[in-house]
Order: structure tokens, then C-alpha cells, then sequence
């Protein structure tokens, strides 16, 4: 096109027509790409409706409910923490008193040392290790995984929870939600409907292979 409009201005001097002919052309254009715009913005409009009907479709009912907040409103559950609480001070106040006791045999140790033979200074060394271990084993069977607080709990506020999510399991089908998680994140996922569980589907997938 510029090589015609330039050859035309050159031998005729008609610089006018020359205008007005790239103005036809560059209205003839935007004609051109505003129709192109229109039939993309229709083509997404589409999809994004379409899409809104699949989500609508598919839709899944989803709640939240703060497990916390429930069991701290039940007194039992109050009355039981309770408990649970005074019986880990008592032990570890004994705990802590018989590591006043270790302390205080190694400070004597320490003084006496000088005066000891060597299998006297060994056999207090012993004495004082065996009293270390004893009250480590006795701290791991008070406080450890499975230890004596740990089943203690397990007795006075089991019951507890589990009253607590049988009623979120009950109101979740009468509901009609699909999912139910806890927001205070000491549970994390509560009720699942079964319809949503795939995993029979992908150990049938893994065994194809």
C-alpha cells in the first residue's frame, strides 16, 4: 500500500486521494477487529456460562464447625480437664523434687570429690546415674505417649469427643452437607460422605497396572 500511494504521489500529486484511500482501508480494518473482538467476547461469555452451570451442578454442601468451642461449652468436659490438670501438677511436682534430690547429691559430690578414692568417686557417679534414669523413666511413664496422663485422658474425655462428633456426623446427613471440618484444627476433616470417596477406585487403577 505505500509503495502505490507513494508512485501515485509522484506522478500524479494526488496526496488526497492517497488519504483517503488509507482511510478506507484503515476504516475497513477497525470494521475488521471490532467484529473479531465481538466474536471473542461472545465465545467466552459461553464458556463462562457454561462453566457456571457445571460448578451449579456439582456443587458441594461444605461446613465448619470449632470443636473447641463445643467441648469448652460442655461441663463435663470442663470438670474432666480439670482433673486432668491437677493430677499432671501433683506429678510434676514430684518429679520436680526428685530432681532437687539428684542435684543435690551431685552438688555433695562435687565437694567430696577431692577426699574419694577412685571406686568410691565411681560407685557415687553410678549411684547418682541410676537415680537420673529412674526419674526419667518414671517422667516417661507419667507424661509420655502412652503414658499414665495420656490414658487418663483418654478415659475422662474420649467419651466426650466422641459424643461430640457423632452430633456433627448426625446433623451433616440431616443437613445434607457433603464435607465438615474443624476450624480449631484439632480434627481436621470430621464427616465425608462416602459418595465422594474414591479409594476403591484408585487401588482398582493401581492393580490394572
Amino acid at each position: 500500500m505505500l509503495h502505490f500511494c507513494l508512485e501515485a504521489l509522484l506522478t500524479f500529486g494526488r496526496q488526497e486521494e492517497c488519504v483517503n484511500f488509507g482511510g478506507i482501508l484503515k476504516s475497513n480494518n477497525d470494521i475488521k477487529n471490532q467484529n473479531f473482538k465481538d466474536m471473542v467476547k461472545s465465545t467466552v461469555f459461553a464458556l463462562l456460562l457454561t462453566l457456571g452451570f457445571a460448578i451449579t451442578a456439582n456443587a458441594q454442601r461444605i461446613a465448619y464447625v470449632d470443636v473447641k468451642v463445643i467441648l469448652e461449652s460442655i461441663d463435663e468436659y470442663q470438670k474432666a480437664q480439670n482433673e486432668l490438670d491437677q493430677i499432671a501438677a501433683t506429678w510434676r511436682q514430684e518429679i520436680a523434687q526428685e530432681y532437687d534430690k539428684i542435684k543435690g547429691q551431685y552438688n555433695r559430690y562435687q565437694a567430696e570429690q577431692v577426699l574419694m578414692s577412685d571406686d568410691a568417686r565411681r560407685q557415687k557417679e553410678e549411684e547418682i546415674m541410676e537415680m537420673e534414669k529412674r526419674v526419667r523413666e518414671m517422667q516417661k511413664d507419667k507424661f509420655g505417649p502412652e503414658g499414665a496422663l495420656f490414658e487418663r485422658r483418654k478415659e475422662l474425655v474420649q467419651p466426650i469427643q466422641d459424643r461430640v462428633y457423632a452430633a456433627i456426623e448426625n446433623y451433616a446427613s440431616d443437613k445434607g452437607y457433603d464435607f465438615i471440618f474443624d476450624k480449631s484444627g484439632s480434627a481436621g476433616m470430621i464427616f465425608a460422605s462416602p459418595s465422594y470417596d474414591k479409594t476403591n477406585e484408585v487401588l482398582d487403577r493401581l492393580r490394572r497396572k
